[in-house]
């Protein structure tokens, strides 16, 4: 008999890992808490990238698992082959970043060709994945960006963090990941996230009205004091915006001088995105509450915001999730962001992870409940 499956979470991850047990044989039903398939994926840019070089990939990552690290990026383009034979066409065959090569989708278009190959009668909208519903379990619930509990033992103590990301990944993977005998991983007090304007934005906004400006601007704290120096920043920016969460209130500002309004940043005009910031956010140098440094022209308040974690559940390379001893947890698999080690230390491409670790997770959950070697 074909194998039943559990995978929890629609996603990119979850639905990559469907649409590939389909394609094996197998009986997927996905599990999905909330009301939409697509998780996450359906907020973003739609790029799924890898860093063009490996040894780029390890300097910008030093605390993840080589091992995880090395499939990701070896096998991410076939991957995307394996995706546009499947109906998923690319919008641009590029990220518009020398340091990275991957493509861009349209993410609700890229959702709809998952679906088609899953199947919308096989995905359960509004419901929580439970124990015991297959043979073999995937967790592909998008780490616990959404869960201000977990987020604030593992990552923020000090203040909430305003969600960039889909309100359903609470955690669920990794609860049950755990309670089943999985271990952590490293980087549970790491995320990925963007400096938003500290003012109202909403799902249209997450990716225009990022401030990714920090390399030529003043970072600053409620007292003026610096809290990240320009020539630390990295490309991603992802390491000032996890500082910013440790401030109070992760809170911050960024104040720009004529020179800073003028440069173009990833093929964006910083002085748009500053416009994008919206009034709400904006400062004049007179009203910052601190003296402002000299020569400058305007500040945005930003807050730290979370889009989904780094670290998750232990698991080796081909998706198993794994207890204390190393050795692999009968019938449980991970996937996505549920699965942690890869990105630690820096940023990597959650979709990118989301996509390749979905398909290995799928075809090791075939190999194995159809009697091959565990």
């Amino acid at each position: 008999m074909p194998p039943r499956v559990a995978v929890a979470g629609a996603g990119m991850a979850g639905l990559v890992a469907a649409a590939r047990l389909r394609e094996l044989g197998a009986e997927p039903v996905v599990y999905e808490k909330g009301t939409r398939p697509g998780g996450s994926m359906l907020l973003s840019s739609g790029v799924v990238w890898r860093h063009r070089e490996w040894d780029d990939f390890r300097r910008e990552c030093p605390g993840g698992d080589p091992e995880l690290q090395r499939i990701v990026w070896e096998r991410l383009d076939d991957s995307l082959a394996w995706l546009r034979a499947r109906g998923a066409t690319a919008i641009a065959n590029e990220t518009g970043n020398p340091l990275t090569a991957g493509v861009r989708f349209d993410p609700e278009r890229l959702t709809e060709a998952l679906l088609a190959r899953v199947g919308r009668d096989r995905v359960r909208l509004g419901t929580a994945s439970p124990r015991g519903a297959g043979e073999a379990t995937i967790l592909a619930t998008g780490g616990f960006a959404a869960s201000p509990g977990l987020v604030a033992r593992h990552i923020a103590p000090a203040a909430p963090l305003r969600l960039r990301g889909n309100p359903w990944s609470t955690g669920d993977g990794l609860l049950e990941g755990l309670a089943r005998g999985g271990a952590e991983s490293a980087g549970l007090d790491e995320f990925y996230g963007r400096a938003m304007p500290d003012a109202p934005w909403g799902e249209r906004e997450l990716v225009c009205a990022a401030q990714l400006y920090a390399r030529v601007a003043w970072i600053l704290d409620e007292r003026g004091d610096e809290l990240f120096r320009r020539e630390d920043v990295s490309w991603s920016e992802a390491n000032v915006v996890q500082a910013i969460a440790r401030r109070p209130g992760a809170r911050a500002y960024y104040v720009l001088d004529e020179a800073a309004l003028g440069a173009t940043l990833g093929g964006r005009r910083v002085a748009s995105m500053v416009e994008a910031a919206g009034p709400q956010a904006h400062l004049a140098p007179a009203e910052l509450p601190f003296p402002a440094p000299e020569g400058a022209r305007v500040a945005v308040r930003v807050v730290a915001a979370i889009t989904h974690t780094i670290g998750g559940l232990l698991v080796d390379e081909r998706a198993r999730v794994l207890g204390a001893d190393g050795s692999p947890v009968e019938g449980l698999y991970a996937a996505g962001v549920d699965a942690g080690g890869v990105a630690t230390g820096g940023y990597a491409s959650g979709l990118a992870q989301a996509l390749v670790l979905g398909l290995a997770a799928a075809d090791e959950v075939v190999r194995s409940v159809a009697g091959g070697a565990n």
